[in-house]
């Protein structure tokens, strides 16, 4: 099972469009936006998360 810093790291590394989508008064966006967070969650649960000395999540950008 994930953890919670895993799939945070993932909703915080999915594009703007997607994050802000989620939350669009058009239907169709919405679908859209939550399919390729989705997407987003899935492909980054067999990416290693990097901790760094001081705590802090080491996202990837890009």
């Amino acid at each position: 099972m994930p953890s919670p810093l895993a799939l945070a790291a993932a909703v915080l590394t999915a594009p703007g469009w997607v994050r802000v989508g989620i939350a669009a008064p058009s239907e169709r966006v919405r679908e859209e936006a939550a399919l390729a967070l989705a997407a987003r969650i899935v492909d980054s649960l067999d990416a290693p998360i990097a901790i760094v000395p001081d705590g802090q999540m080491a996202l990837p950008f890009g």
